[in-house]
């Protein structure tokens, strides 16, 4: 059964949909939707942050039909008085704000979003989990090659080990 993708998943997207989409002349591209994962029963509100170069930043209520062209015009529109626009959306579940990484699931680019994770830490981590049929809890982290306890202090309140 699958589980709401991690909050961290969804903010990625975005960001690759904003590096993707320019701002001036857009006017005759479509749309891009933004479609929000949603669990059948799950009655959680995702909120997104419009901030950055438009008129009222701010939380706005994130449907599933919602478009970035709906939610900048819902934050009042791009501040027309710029040559230049950076817009920050940042999505936000207010009943769920705990959103972890699954140490034992996570893919090595999801592993390198940690912090002090990189590359080389992140195939350990992945090696590890493969050699030992997963963590047990996130404490075993520590047995893998390069991952000290400040590492492990900078990541243990991000990562879970959760089916």
């Amino acid at each position: 059964m699958l589980k709401r993708t991690p909050l961290i998943f969804i903010v990625a997207i975005i960001l690759i949909i904003f590096n993707l989409f320019s701002f001036t002349g857009c006017g005759n591209r479509p749309e891009i939707l933004i479609t929000p994962a949603d669990t059948p029963g799950d009655s959680a509100t995702e909120y997104v942050y419009v901030g950055g170069s438009v008129n009222n930043p701010g939380f706005y209520p994130l449907k599933s039909t919602d478009s970035i062209k709906s939610l900048l015009n819902a934050a009042g529109g791009i501040e027309s008085d710029l040559t230049e626009h950076q817009i920050e959306l940042t999505i936000n579940n207010l009943n769920n704000t705990s959103q972890k990484i699954n140490i034992n699931r996570a893919e090595a680019w999801l592993l390198q979003a940690l912090p002090g994770i990189g590359e080389t830490r992140a195939n350990a981590i992945i090696q590890y989990r493969t050699d030992n049929d997963g963590f047990k809890n996130t404490n075993e982290l520590l047995k893998v090659k390069g991952i000290g306890e400040n590492t492990f202090d900078n990541i243990k309140s991000l990562i879970t080990v959760d089916d």
